[in-house]
């Protein structure tokens, strides 16, 4: 059973990269030089990986880590608005965002074929785990799970731990999402075996894949690859396990890069062919909305 609907392409592109130190200027300019040449090869909407600027500082508490924080507007945000307009794309960058004395958040913001910010996300489920240190540095994100609306469609933009939440997807699907981006720092600590990495990585694949069918939405990961060394010399430290990719709106893996290697990754998305999945596939009209009541209830019902 097929449908027909009016051709819409859109060619997408991310970039996965490795960081080595704190210097923000020598990052962004790593990663400009890879926007541009997914501009160059006709992408028009591009993302970057969580936490782009800087080593992943939440691997130990630490309040001199509070010095890399900037405001919005700020710094970061005129390199990346002036790379935004001189490439003539949509540019999704990710930063730590100082809101005020005390008060920081992990947001995404978007620019669209100009120095304007277009829109902003507050990553809204923050983690607290080993190497993985975040509520220290982290609020929670305010501003809901409502997507950023660009000259190439409505853009759904969610933050790593977000990932793991079929409830966030679901949201920015039903507030009108037409694809969804992750801004991603995830890998393995050194010390698990081997099994227990493939389990791990295979399950953050498939989650987010997921994502993807239950919403007939194409899915955007950009991750950081290549080992950071923890700040305390007795931990393990992360290996960012790269792995960035493209998903299709049934989850079919479009592209995707390897565990170890810094990569760009592009896509022409037919997003038309969303609208026939959505059509064939009517999620969305079979939902049981009168019986969803406890899924806002901690446990239980």
């Amino acid at each position: 059973m097929t449908s027909q609907t009016a051709a819409r392409k859109l060619k997408v592109g991310l970039v996965q990269q490795s960081v080595s130190s704190n210097d923000k200027t020598t990052n962004w300019q790593k990663s400009a030089q890879k926007v541009r040449e997914l501009a160059a090869d006709g992408c028009e909407c591009i993302l970057l990986q969580e936490l782009h600027s800087t080593l992943y500082f939440c691997q130990n508490e630490d309040v001199n880590a509070f010095d890399l924080a900037e405001p919005i507007p700020g710094d970061a945000t005129a390199f990346f608005g002036k790379l935004a307009k001189e490439c003539n794309i949509v540019l999704i960058t990710s930063l730590f965002e100082k809101r005020a004395a005390g008060l920081y958040h992990n947001t995404a913001v978007v620019f669209d074929r100009s120095e304007a910010i277009a829109g902003k996300y507050r990553k809204m489920h923050i983690p607290d785990d080993p190497g993985f240190y975040e509520k220290f540095y982290f609020t929670p994100g305010d501003l809901g799970f409502t997507p950023i609306d660009t000259s190439v469609g409505r853009l759904g933009v969610l933050v790593c731990w977000d990932q793991w939440y079929p409830e966030a997807a679901r949201l920015m699907a039903m507030n009108g999402a037409e694809i969804l981006f992750y801004p991603t720092a995830i890998g393995w600590d050194k010390t698990d075996t081997i099994d227990e990495k493939s389990r791990q990585q295979g399950a953050w694949e498939t989650i987010q894949r997921a994502h993807a069918v239950a919403n007939s939405l194409p899915v955007i990961v950009a991750n950081r690859v290549g080992f950071e060394p923890a700040p305390n010399p007795d931990d393990s430290g992360i290996d960012f396990w790269g792995h960035s990719f493209i998903a299709g709106p049934q989850g079919e893996v479009l592209a995707m890069a390897s565990d170890s290697q810094e990569a760009t990754l592009s896509v022409e998305l037919d997003l038309a062919k969303t609208e026939d999945i959505k059509r064939i596939w009517p999620y969305f009209r079979d939902r049981r909305i009168d019986a969803y009541d406890a899924i806002t209830k901690r446990w239980g019902s």
